[in-house]
């Protein structure tokens, strides 16, 4: 199975996207790629026209690709990033996120923050039309006292629990 990973963080090694690194050397059976948000352009409704930069061409054809898609996003102010939001804005108008499953994961500091985020993030690929599978809200605080959770290893990718490799259908 072909799953794209974005990361709403754009900062380069962002605690979001060592996650997304730990999920796929977690699961080495899928044909993980990852789309770097940062390269998208700004959505302006009145630049969604032909011709379109290569970087909204190349997002739109991973999109359309991929068998699933993973968004992982950290929280600001209570809600996604504003480049999050705008590259799945350049999903609006071409439809590549209609019926394709997703999950959403919110990798937040600590409860309650990424409630909202999630929210939002769910709000914007429902309008998407998104085939949202489940959602996956995860705690950066909890990476060491709970056991039931995730932790670093010594090459500082996050080991997932049992419980979230069973979400993941693993066994």
């Amino acid at each position: 199975m072909s799953v794209l990973c974005c990361c709403g963080s754009v900062r380069a090694r962002s605690s979001t996207y060592r996650l997304l690194e730990s999920i796929q050397y977690a699961f080495p059976q899928y044909d993980w790629t990852y789309f770097p948000l940062a390269r998208l352009p700004i959505f302006q409704p009145e630049e969604d026209q032909a011709p379109w930069p290569e970087s909204v061409i190349d997002w739109r054809q991973q999109v359309s690709q991929a068998q699933a898609v993973v968004f992982a996003t950290p929280t600001y102010l209570e809600n996604i990033p504003a480049a999050f939001k705008s590259a799945l804005e350049w999903l609006t108008t071409s439809g590549e996120l209609t019926g394709k499953p997703v999950l959403p994961i919110t990798f937040a500091p600590h409860p309650p923050r990424g409630e909202r985020a999630m929210q939002s993030l769910c709000w914007s690929l429902q309008a998407l039309e998104a085939n949202i599978i489940g959602q996956l809200p995860l705690f950066q605080n909890e990476l060491e006292l709970k056991r039931d959770r995730y932790h670093f290893d010594k090459d500082h990718r996050i080991l997932l629990s049992e419980s979230l490799k069973l979400l993941c259908g693993e066994q």
